[in-house]
């Protein structure tokens, strides 16, 4: 498995349809959630992702501050199914989290979490900081990423 994260003006053609084709057989496909997938938030964002035989299995989108929020964010995190369960979606946040404090030097990161993965977030360190709400007809909550600072 390898690892990479790229800017979106890093990424090649190919690269590019292989995360859109990721990204839809998950939230689309799997899910039943039709979205607008091309936001342009995409052309801002690094794109974070593991490949196994030349095809993205995990994936995950890091978004500058003053894009999606005034800090940090992480979106469009996926695992694709038949890799599921062994840890690769914690692996992925944590590479993400990671970048994005020692690389894009932010101390914050807010998301929008699918409610079902609410523990999981809470177990990388975020805390939720909204109700429950609707995201694309998902219930979702909005949480926060604080780094600790120590003194």
């Amino acid at each position: 498995m390898e690892w990479k994260i790229k800017h979106f003006n890093e990424l090649t053609t190919n690269g590019l349809y292989e995360i859109i084709k990721q990204r839809i057989n998950v939230f689309v496909v799997e899910q039943k959630c039709p979205y607008f997938e091309c936001d342009d938030k995409d052309l801002d964002s690094y794109h974070i992702y593991a490949t196994d035989n030349n095809e993205i299995v995990a994936y995950a989108r890091i978004i500058p501050p003053g894009v999606s929020y005034k800090e940090a964010s992480i979106g469009r995190v996926l695992v694709k199914k038949d890799y599921r369960g062994n840890g690769l979606g914690r692996s992925l946040m944590e590479r993400a989290i990671k970048y994005i404090i020692d690389e894009l030097r932010e101390d914050r990161i807010r998301i929008s979490a699918q409610e079902y993965l609410l523990n999981f977030y809470k177990s990388l360190g975020f805390k939720a900081v909204s109700g429950t709400y609707l995201e694309d007809g998902i219930p979702h909550i909005e949480m926060l990423y604080e780094k600790k600072i120590i003194k």
